[in-house]
Parts: C-alpha cells; structure tokens; sequence
C-alpha cells in the first residue's frame, strides 16, 4: 500500500525521483497519467490494469464515459526507473500538473499522486477542513471503523 508524502524536485529535463519504498511497490513497470484536482496518478503495473479493466465496463454510449477515457489514456505514459530511482514525466503531464521544480509525491492506497508542492499545500490545508464531515460521511455508508 502507498501512503505518507514526500517532498522532491523535478529537474529541468523533467525527471522526479521517486521515494524507494514507492519504487519497491512500483516495480518495474509503472503509468502515469492525469489525476484529479491538478496532480498526477502513478499506478503500479498491476493497480493500472485493474483499473484498466474497470474502465472497459464503462458504456461507450455514455459521453461523460467516453470523455473520463480518452483524457484519462491521451495522456497516459508508461514509465522506467533510472539508475537513480528517477522516471521522466512527459512535458504535457507536467504541464497540466503545474510542475516545475518543487513537488510532493503522495501515496494514496493504490496510486502515487505527485503534485506541484503549492498547489498540494493549498488543497490539503482547504481539505482538512472538510475531514471530519468527510469522516461522517463516510461512517453513514458504513465505511468507517
């Protein structure tokens, strides 16, 4: 499982490191795409097929379907490790994303967010304060201890 936040920089060429317990969970083969609320989703070989396979039981016929998926692939890349333990982010990624050098690498379950470290500190702190009716929420659908 991915979880906890870290704080790194990507270079001018575009390559972030990735923290090595996150590698070690990534494997090789790891994709990259468009997340929500302007950062990046970084799924592990096998999280990305799963959600792969979800994605196919979504009906062509439904337009918000079919917009989520070509946003979601057009812009999806598969990504390497460097000697390092660094992957390269596709300019058009980091451009969506507003990365340009500071950034947090966030582990969430299943996925790695990586964010633009402002914007990250915006989101989270207007966030927190939505946490506990979150929570309540949450408890309602049964899905709180």
């Amino acid at each position: 499982m991915f979880m906890g936040e870290f704080l790194h920089t990507i270079d001018n060429k575009g390559r972030l490191i990735i923290p090595a317990k996150f590698r070690e969970l990534l494997g090789n083969k790891s994709f990259i795409t468009k997340g929500m609320e302007d950062c990046l989703f970084l799924y592990p070989e096998n999280g990305w097929l799963d959600f792969v396979e979800k994605l196919k039981q979504l009906p062509v016929s439904q337009t918000r379907a079919r917009e989520f998926t070509r946003l979601f692939f057009s812009s999806a890349a598969e990504c390497e490790f460097d000697k390092q333990g660094r992957i390269l982010v596709p300019a058009n990624l980091r451009e969506r994303a507003f990365l340009e050098k500071d950034v947090v690498v966030v582990g969430v379950m299943d996925r790695i967010e990586v964010w633009d470290s402002l914007k990250w500190r915006e989101y989270s702190t207007n966030a927190a304060q939505n946490y506990e009716d979150d929570a309540e929420s949450l408890a309602a659908m049964g899905l709180m201890i």
